[in-house]
């Protein structure tokens, strides 16, 4: 099995067909950093991601692994994947992880980061990286909608995979929702996170900010396990990985 290699990467997702590597496009995160860590190697190189973010999302802090018999050590690999990686995606740290590490199966709490603009005036430097609502948002409501979601339940309703066969029960450890300069920013920490989950919450919590839905709905919502009863889906340009944690 050879060396078992963590890399911790940050990528914009904005020109990316996601993380997953895809039989009928390049244009993804996964399939750029095996190439040129194949190369390196000069072997086939399969990287784990800790999670398969979608078309358009961020990563600041992505992490991911691979096994390999390479004897170039953390740092030289880090010079060398940088050197060719394009210059939206960029590895910020290497290190030798232990034989039964995996990026997805330990990884036990993650942080993804939603930021909304809902300034009237747009930041045109923000602008691949916010949902560009322009719409001031009721901060209470959206707590108190936000408040049932907390906990381990079925997220079958917060789910864009309507065919998914393996459990949607996920916990949900803390939902925080703040506002500066212009932009409402919600974070959202979970053991992990079903296909378009945070997406999906998203769209919820900005319709009942929007008074657009009822905040004490929430609830009903979530034991109603209906997509259709959920908000729309957020932007993809709006979100961000920003953390995965491990024991």
């Amino acid at each position: 099995m050879g060396r078992n290699i963590a890399l911790t990467i940050q990528y914009d997702g904005t020109r990316y067909d996601g993380w997953q590597r895809q039989g009928n496009t390049q244009k993804t995160i996964q399939a750029r950093l095996e190439a040129v860590l194949s190369r390196m190697t000069g072997e086939p190189v399969e990287l784990h991601g800790s999670g398969r973010t979608d078309a358009g999302v961020h990563a600041a802090a992505q992490v991911a692994n691979f096994h390999t018999s390479c004897e170039l050590d953390c740092a030289e690999i880090m010079r060398y994947v940088n050197r060719f990686l394009p210059r939206d995606i960029a590895v910020t740290s290497v290190r030798e992880a232990g034989a039964r590490f995996h990026a997805r199966l330990s990884a036990v709490r993650k942080h993804y980061r939603y930021r909304v603009r809902t300034s009237e005036v747009p930041d045109v430097f923000s602008r691949p990286y916010v949902w560009e609502l322009g719409r001031a948002l009721d901060m209470e409501a959206m707590r108190r909608a936000a408040e049932p979601l907390l906990g381990r339940h079925d997220f079958a309703a917060f789910c864009g995979n309507r065919h998914m066969k393996k459990s949607t029960v996920r916990t949900v450890f803390d939902i925080n929702i703040s506002e500066y300069g212009g932009e409402t920013v919600i974070d959202y920490f979970g053991d992990g996170f079903l296909y378009h989950m945070v997406r999906i919450m998203t769209g919820t919590l900005v319709e009942a900010g929007l008074g657009e839905r009822d905040a004490a709905g929430t609830g009903d919502l979530l034991a109603s396990r209906d997509r259709n009863m959920a908000g729309s889906l957020a932007p993809a340009q709006g979100l961000c990985l920003m953390e995965v944690m491990y024991d």
